[in-house]
């Protein structure tokens, strides 16, 4: 009994510091591949909790092989963006001005009534007052309402209500991203210029993000 005791909470602790060290995000809203790596830390740590005849090391060498998978998947993640939209996905718009992108619905394989619990579930019971609903990579939903619906507070005081606006990001941590320049209707001739106005290359940009009215938004990388 005491051997059973002793071996459940060096793998307790184990697992404890295992996510620990995957980060908050770990025990939040979780990537696919997060939901993965969760899954498998605990069936590999079941098996030697509850069978005494495997030596303890069965189950604590896999634990760290996975751990040590998960921390270096992360590190590419951060750095290579083709990597990590590869592993984790990317978000998706599914509503537009009140319009339901059909296409995008039937892609994510999200039904019309998901969608609309989702909504309910941020106080939305009509999506014409929406001005963009975006499905994230962890399966959230992002609901951005036209401005008259945002909040009464302005309109209570006679204050002009500013459209609702939906940035791309142009330039990640340094990578160019030409769909989203499409998508905010730009080019890569206006993003030449708009660099050279700044006296910055693309590698140097952090953030640069671009609304369809042409508002941005810059972050320069900070240097080390």
């Amino acid at each position: 009994m005491s051997i059973t005791v002793i071996r459940t909470a060096v793998l307790y602790g184990l697992l404890i510091l295992a996510v620990r060290l995957m980060g908050k995000r770990q025990v939040a809203e979780m990537e696919p591949a997060e939901f993965v790596v969760t899954m498998l830390l605990a069936n590999l740590a079941a098996v030697p909790m509850q069978d005494n005849g495997l030596p303890l090391l069965s189950g604590v060498v896999p634990i760290l092989t996975v751990l040590a998978l998960e921390l270096i998947l992360a590190v590419l993640a951060m750095k290579v963006l083709p990597f990590r939209r590869m592993l984790n996905g990317v978000p998706t718009l599914l509503i537009r001005d009140g319009r339901i992108d059909q296409k995008a619905l039937a892609s994510s394989r999200v039904s019309l009534d998901e969608l609309e619990q989702k909504l309910r579930e941020k106080d939305v019971f009509d999506c014409a007052e929406v001005a963009f609903a975006i499905l994230e990579t962890d399966g959230e939903l992002t609901v951005l309402l036209r401005s008259q619906h945002q909040s009464a507070e302005k309109s209570d005081v006679g204050a002009e209500l500013s459209p609702a606006r939906l940035y791309y990001n142009v330039i990640e941590d340094g990578v160019v991203l030409r769909n989203n320049l499409r998508s905010a209707g730009l080019d890569e001739a206006w993003l030449r210029a708009e660099l050279a106005r700044r006296g910055v290359r693309a590698k140097d940009v952090f953030l640069l993000a671009a609304s369809e009215a042409g508002e941005l938004r810059f972050v320069g990388k900070e240097r080390a």
